[in-house]
């Protein structure tokens, strides 16, 4: 039984030897990598930017005067047009403070005319050589100071119009009513924000460029009022994809570059005749740009370190040598223009350039 044993572990090591003998050691593995030979072209793509919208009429309402909020005449979100009452502030001491001034106005009134009467009576008598030239200025001096008190009277009575005015507070604008802060009893001091009228007939949305688009645009026309002028309609990207029917202009630009984000923010105008725009939206707005004479590369083509972004040029012996490069992307998410690091007619790995290095043979 022990000799049996043995010969069949001796079977076992000469059918593995055997086995060993046959296998073939692996090949090496070739990988042949996609290639492209860069040529100069004119392009139109699209340039995306996040952007938020706001309503280019929004107002603050704010009460302008202290009293208990009597009514609230509209709804968080209702539709409101220029002169809609919004709210209601007890009105009674307005009411009191406007018949007060009212009738210091007759006071006035009355007092001036009383000197009236006696500066003429006493300008006839000095006429006359009855009374002094003393008496008469006296009494036209006394006309003016009544006259003066008229005026004074007068601008109170419009004060306590205004004030009493105060208390209904109308929509400034063509709007949106936001969300109503105060409720009904609450007492309302001057400068309370109560809440917010956002106009909708024309939206404004705003985003960021970058400090280096900013200078290539400048060193392009030669001010951001070029860019303003010129600049072609851009649209409204929602954030589900779809795309907002009207186009918009570039308005204005902030001129001062932010020191945080290093970038100037832009301004699009956007007509909003059906209401589908609200302040607050999240989206962005896609300008279409044309580039002249450029190099393209697939964004596949481009590995990142750190700061830097670099291409694998392949020389005439398929040997990969990498490049230090300047790009800017189309916006497109695919595509880049390359600025500097190579040249026109050059070949680079156009695709899986993450996985070669340095002096790798990439053609067979």
């Amino acid at each position: 039984m022990q000799h049996k044993s043995k010969r069949l572990c001796l079977l076992a090591v000469v059918v593995c030897c055997v086995l060993t003998g046959c296998v073939k050691e692996p090949e090496a593995q070739h990988t042949s990598f996609e290639t492209l030979t860069l040529a100069r072209e004119t392009v139109t793509a699209p340039m995306t930017w996040s952007a938020a919208i706001r309503g280019k009429g929004d107002v603050s309402i704010v009460s302008r005067c202290t009293g208990t909020l009597d009514a609230i005449r509209v709804k968080d979100g209702q539709s409101v047009k220029k002169g809609d009452v919004l709210f209601m502030i007890d009105n009674r001491s307005a009411v009191n403070a406007l018949v007060h001034a009212k009738a210091d106005l007759q006071t006035a009134l009355a007092n001036c005319e009383n000197a009236r009467l006696e500066a003429e009576s006493n300008k006839e008598l000095a006429d006359k050589g009855i009374i002094s030239g003393y008496l008469l200025r006296k009494s036209l001096n006394t006309l003016q100071s009544a006259e003066a008190q008229v005026a004074q009277a007068r601008a109170a009575v419009r004060d306590a119009e205004l004030r009493l005015d105060y208390c209904t507070i109308k929509s400034p604008v063509n709007g949106l009513v936001g969300n109503i802060i105060p409720h009904v009893g609450d007492v309302i001091s001057e400068g309370t924000m109560l809440t917010r009228v956002a106009g909708v007939s024309e939206m404004e949305a705003s985003f960021s460029i970058t400090e280096s688009q900013v200078h290539a645009m400048i060193s392009e026309l030669g001010s951001l009022d070029a860019m303003v002028k010129i600049a072609p309609p851009l649209s409204f990207r929602f954030k589900d994809g779809s795309e907002y029917s009207e186009k918009g202009r570039i308005t204005s630009l902030s001129g001062m570059v932010d020191q945080q984000t290093g970038s100037v923010t832009c301004y699009v105008t956007f007509p909003n005749p059906k209401g589908e725009l609200f302040s607050g939206m999240q989206g962005s707005v896609v300008m279409p740009v044309e580039w002249e004479n450029v190099m393209l590369v697939p964004l596949t083509a481009v590995v990142r370190i750190q700061n830097k972004a670099l291409v694998y040029k392949v020389g005439a012996d398929s040997l990969a040598t990498s490049a230090i490069v300047e790009i800017e992307e189309l916006g497109d998410g695919v595509r880049a223009v390359v600025k500097s690091g190579v040249e026109e007619g050059e070949t680079i790995v156009a695709k899986g350039a993450a996985n070669v290095h340095e002096g790798q043979k990439v053609l067979y």
